[in-house]
């Protein structure tokens, strides 16, 4: 017989605050464009690395 093998998942996950990278302002879409972008950056921000992206 195998013994049945338990793999232990640490789940380490940091919360995730809404201070975006770029100007360090909170905003609620903070949180929304990481998980859309991977990006931590507010609607504001990301509008403008659109616009100018440099």
């Amino acid at each position: 017989m195998k013994k049945d093998k338990k793999i232990e998942v640490s789940e380490n996950f940091e919360e995730i605050d809404n201070f975006c990278e770029e100007c360090k302002k909170e905003d609620e879409s903070v949180s929304q464009n990481l998980i859309l972008t991977g990006f931590k950056t507010c609607n504001s921000c990301k509008l403008s690395k659109t616009i100018f992206p440099i």
